[in-house]
């Protein structure tokens, strides 16, 4: 189902848990991370949409997670022809999204990566809010960097600006110069350092 400038709509899901920390998946059987995320059917509303994604890719249910907020307005991202179906290209051009904020009010042993048969995930972990975007795949980091900023006021708005760091998600593409790169190697180095805990299933 594409609208009349050929993009499909999609929902986008950013979870937290009472750290505002941020569910980030695996994608199964490769090196890339991401947020949950879906098409919508034909006849579904955006929220029933996420709800069947929320299922399908993480295994909760409604009553596990508390609806904080949701973007404004449709975000797009193009895909490159190189990730199109030969037989779509040409009126095919990618997505456009609502994107919506949970909070989880389960456990973490709600969360199934093989709640149905075709996992989207393999392994998932709690990340800081502010996810680096060198881990997912190019395409989509600029709808991530929009989502992550409108929805960050829903959950940092009584607390100090500190928290909206855009640039910091670019990892390796942000450059500064002189002393600035030997602190960026330094802290990439205890980054490194730092003990994960990476769940899989």
């Amino acid at each position: 189902m594409l609208d009349r400038e050929g993009y499909r709509p999609n929902v986008g899901i950013i979870l937290v848990n009472h750290k505002n920390e941020v569910f980030w998946g695996k994608r199964i059987r490769e090196h890339s991370w991401q947020f949950p995320q879906g098409g919508i059917n034909h006849g579904e509303s955006p929220v029933q949409a996420m709800f069947r994604e929320l299922y399908e890719e993480v295994g909760l249910k409604p009553e596990h997670v508390r609806i904080l907020g949701r973007t404004r307005d449709w975000l797009r991202y193009n895909v490159p022809d190189n990730f199109v179906r030969r037989e779509s290209r040409g009126h095919y051009k990618g997505q456009k999204q609502i994107w919506f904020l949970l909070r989880l009010v389960g456990k973490d042993s709600d969360v199934s990566l093989r709640a149905t048969n075709h996992p989207e995930f393999d392994a998932w972990r709690w990340h800081r809010y502010w996810v680096p975007l060198d881990a997912v795949i190019e395409f989509k980091r600029d709808v991530y960097l929009q989502a992550l900023k409108e929805l960050s006021g829903v959950i940092f708005r009584n607390q100090e600006s500190r928290y909206l760091r855009p640039r910091q998600f670019y990892g390796r593409k942000h450059h500064q110069g002189g002393r600035g790169k030997k602190n960026e190697a330094v802290n990439q180095q205890k980054a490194a350092k730092e003990k994960v805990t990476l769940l899989v299933e």
